[in-house]
């Protein structure tokens, strides 16, 4: 961690120091932890771990969670280690994999993962620049006979019903989630949600170096601008904003917080429950089947 933290330019402290400082986020007092108050409003993302993407952190996550009934490790950002995949299979755990294209497919079942997750570029957090409509087929065309899952921008049965249409054996979800009354999602949060159209989720390098779709902020907005010294590489710029999450956290200025979300947070306008929400896309994605069905026989 400290041969990691010493990659990390001066530049880029000083340029973030001098972004909060226009902004109006006051420092942490002397005596407060670097990353106190990091991890909220920020979708789990704070804090000063490296959560999964390095080796030396990853491997114990996999190991703590094999040690429990699971049925599914899902993994992201590349193919997982052979060693994992075989391990997972020992306990009789499946693996899935989210992809952007359809060659990241292939890699991911040369690997042994079981379902592949085509996750469009609608979607929230990490990804890809193909949209979903585009990307599905060419996934399931690219690894036939293994399962696909549709991703990206599907928060209702309709969409299911499309993403099935593609050839997907199922889909995957996920933003639709931060808005149901289960969530850890705190009030502010979710006003902030309902009241984003689409347009607001945008592609951000901002919070891990890598692109990944969240909330559009000043925060945001800046590491866009001509002065910005760049992004750095994952982990660094985690590692390299981790003391601005924690000074934007202190001073409640949660309007600056980038939270990762896709595309569907412009369908998403009130609380519901995760089974509203189930029963909800299942009915919606019968009757579109339905309706489809019946345009074919009349």
């Amino acid at each position: 961690l400290g041969k990691l933290q010493e990659s990390i330019p001066e530049e880029t402290t000083k340029w973030i120091d001098q972004v909060l400082d226009e902004l109006g986020v006051p420092p942490l007092p002397e005596d407060a932890a670097p990353d106190a108050g990091a991890d909220e409003g920020t979708g789990g993302l704070g804090g000063s771990g490296l959560l999964g993407w390095t080796n030396a952190t990853s491997k114990p996550q996999v190991e703590i969670a094999l040690a429990h009934d699971i049925k599914l490790l899902a993994n992201a950002l590349g193919p997982p280690p052979k060693d994992v995949v075989d391990a997972a299979h020992e306990h009789g755990v499946m693996v899935a994999a989210l992809v952007g294209r359809a060659d990241q497919a292939q890699k991911q079942v040369a690997q042994g993962v079981d379902i592949v997750i085509a996750q469009g570029t609608e979607a929230g957090g990490h990804t890809g620049e193909i949209a979903t409509m585009v990307l599905v087929p060419q996934v399931v065309e690219a690894v036939h006979p293994t399962p696909v899952l549709a991703a990206g921008g599907i928060g209702s049965g309709r969409q299911m019903a499309a993403g099935m249409a593609l050839g997907a054996s199922g889909v995957w979800t996920g933003s639709i989630w931060l808005g149901v009354a289960e969530s850890n999602t705190g009030p502010e949060g979710m006003n902030r949600l309902f009241a984003a159209d689409s347009r607001q989720a945008v592609r951000s390098r901002s919070l891990t170096g890598k692109p990944a779709r969240m909330l559009k902020t000043e925060w945001t907005d800046a590491w866009e601008r001509d002065d910005c010294p760049g992004t750095l590489p994952m982990p660094l710029q985690f590692m390299a904003t981790q003391k601005a999450r924690a000074r934007i956290a202190r001073s409640e200025r949660r309007d600056l917080f980038g939270m990762p979300v896709g595309q569907i947070v412009g369908s998403m306008d009130h609380v519901q429950t995760s089974r509203q929400v189930i029963l909800d896309m299942v009915q919606e994605y019968i009757e579109t089947v339905e309706k489809m069905s019946g345009d074919l026989n009349a």
